[in-house]
């Protein structure tokens, strides 16, 4: 699939998949700053897409940097919709116990499209039974 990118910094690396197969590509810092432990931010990727409709994009943590540094997306996965196109940004955390340092052109998050299904709610007097039923958090009992 063809997705239009706008380059809104030159200098950074294109978005590509890393191995054949792979998922996710990597989104990269536009900017050179620090994560104190328990800090966010939102970090620009420099770049801004088009997503065909009927895909959206979706922004995931990096698993290297989650599991040495404890560094995540916020709002994981961030949902980057069809329609938008401005600048790739990319709330970050540190959930770690020391600050970490995000140099320009480092690797700080992924970009995954998926497809997507248009839902519309339809309001019922009660839904279908299932097998699960109304159990929720914890209700398989661990």
């Amino acid at each position: 699939m063809d997705i239009p990118l706008l380059k809104l910094d030159v200098d950074l690396p294109t978005p590509s998949h890393s191995h054949p197969g792979d998922g996710g590509t990597d989104l990269y810092s536009r900017v050179d700053t620090v994560l104190e432990p328990g800090e966010r931010q939102m970090v620009p990727t420099g770049i801004a897409v088009a997503i065909p409709d009927g895909y959206a994009g979706l922004v995931n943590p990096r698993s290297g940097i989650a599991a040495r540094n404890g560094i995540g997306v916020v709002n994981a996965p961030g949902l980057v919709d069809s329609g938008y196109r401005g600048e790739l940004t990319v709330v970050l955390i540190n959930h770690g116990s020391e600050a970490f340092k995000i140099k320009r052109g480092d690797r700080i998050a992924q970009l995954v499209v998926v497809p997507v299904v248009v839902q519309e709610f339809v309001e019922v007097d009660e839904l279908p039974p299932s097998s699960r039923g109304g159990g929720g958090f914890g209700s398989t009992g661990r």
